[in-house]
């Protein structure tokens, strides 16, 4: 098997299935597309299927004309008919991984495509699951509902592996193709199999582990290490505000030492698709060995209040001026969860808002790259434009996201009151009414 598999792989007659066609999955299918495999994508959302067949590109770090090509090609299709996947020879699985109402893990997604897959599994397959999980998933939920459903045999009738996607959207140095990738696998060959798949597809290094367990746990290490970070000089952002001090320049001068110390920045909390999420995963599997994981879920609780803090010193602010917040008319800038991007999800601008809704606040936004927005109950849709005018009738500007295409010296010169989360006004001149977070 594992020499067909390699043969297959040498001469670019694999054919790929990437389950679930989001951030993760299109640029994936993409690239294995790019690299000569034929390619098919799932996704029960016929609206981004069709999107696919007609290449129309709805993610940011897919670019537009090579997607066109690809699909004009006959490389890359997609299909909402999960009977295609006895096509594929490798199947990738990049579902979410989201949190339930409960802060636990959410698998449903993961499951409900693994039995999927079993129905329809046949020998010398490959199964790799990239979507972010807790450590053991893919060796005590995937394996045995693949088994179980097709009758075959793990490291026998197919390989089973699991390497964690890396995506930064609006990076514009690392994308998925030059992004170095783990892998660990079930098995010897399944992970030599599984490396050489990755090694035709992308230009980063290729690294093995042990097992899918390592690649699992070192996932989650990635996003907890930024996570506690983060909380570290959010914590030491609220102290420094007390002492008068700016943590931005504590920061600066520190990011000066060549060694022993990397910057991280305060802001109004976690936004995206892992950091937020990912230590929850390991604290939850963590009480299964009856560990308690105090760092990590101390780093969390600080991260989780931010929006809360932010929305403090936005009271504060307008108590100066004789303000109440209750009734004030509050602009929020930006509700992307990071700079320059369309992504709004986990978004903490999201929960200011919701935040200041709850003090009573008329809250407004304007966002140049998310039009509109629905969080659960909660929907709103962008001012049309940034003008003078509504900066002024504003009681108070708050920044929640650094977007470069904002004009900040019009916001300075024209907002009544300034908080800025994200330090992106810091080569505004008129500071006056500016206050930094």
């Amino acid at each position: 098997m594992k020499d067909a598999l390699l043969k297959k792989i040498a001469d670019r007659e694999l054919v790929c299935g990437v389950v679930g066609l989001g951030y993760v999955g299109l640029p994936l299918a993409v690239e294995k597309a790019k690299a000569g495999f034929r390619t098919i994508g799932f996704d029960v959302q016929q609206h981004k299927v069709d999107m696919v067949n007609s290449g129309n590109n709805y993610i940011g770090d897919v670019v537009d004309a090579e997607l066109l090509h690809i699909v004009n090609s006959g490389m890359l299709s997609a299909t909402s008919d999960f009977d295609e996947i006895t096509k594929a020879d490798f199947i990738a699985i990049c579902v979410p991984t989201p949190l339930d109402e409960h802060q636990q893990p959410d698998i449903s997604y993961v499951r409900s495509s693994a039995i999927e897959i079993s129905k329809r599994l046949r020998k010398g397959c490959i199964v790799v699951l990239e979507s972010t999980t807790y450590p053991g998933t893919t060796e005590e939920l995937i394996r045995p509902i693949l088994e179980e459903g097709s009758g075959l045999r793990c490291g026998e009738d197919f390989y089973l592996g699991f390497s964690p996607e890396r995506v930064d959207p609006g990076n514009l140095i690392y994308n998925t193709r030059n992004t170095p990738k783990v892998v660990g696998a079930i098995g010897a060959d399944a992970t030599e199999v599984i490396a050489a798949v990755y090694s035709a597809v992308l230009e980063g290094e290729v690294h093995t582990v042990s097992c899918p367990a390592v690649a699992e746990m070192e996932k989650i290490l990635e996003n907890t290490y930024r996570n506690v970070n983060i909380g570290l000089v959010n914590e030491l952002c609220m102290l420094c505000n007390r002492m008068g001090i700016s943590i931005w320049e504590v920061i600066d001068a520190a990011k000066t030492k060549p060694y022993g110390f990397q910057p991280f920045y305060p802001g109004p909390g976690l936004g995206g698709h892992c950091i937020p999420l990912d230590p929850y995963y390991l604290t939850w599997k963590a009480r299964e060995y009856g560990f308690h994981t105090s760092m990590i879920e101390s780093s969390m609780m600080i991260n989780d209040r931010m929006p809360e803090y932010c929305v403090e010193r936005a009271m504060r602010m307008l108590n100066g001026a004789r303000k109440a917040m209750n009734g004030a008319k509050v602009l929020v800038l930006g509700v992307a969860y990071k700079g320059n991007i369309d992504d709004y999800r986990e978004s903490p601008a999201i929960r200011v808002i919701r935040e200041l809704l709850k003090e009573g606040a008329e809250v407004s936004y304007f966002d140049p790259w998310v039009e509109s927005f629905r969080d659960g109950d909660l929907s709103m849709r962008s001012i049309p434009a940034l003008t003078a005018d509504v900066l002024e009738q504003s009681d108070i500007v708050m920044v929640t996201t650094a977007h470069s295409d904002v004009d900040y010296e019009a916001v300075a010169n024209h907002a009544p009151l300034v908080l800025d989360t994200k330090n992106a006004m810091k080569e505004v001149t008129n500071r006056e009414r500016v206050e930094v977070l």
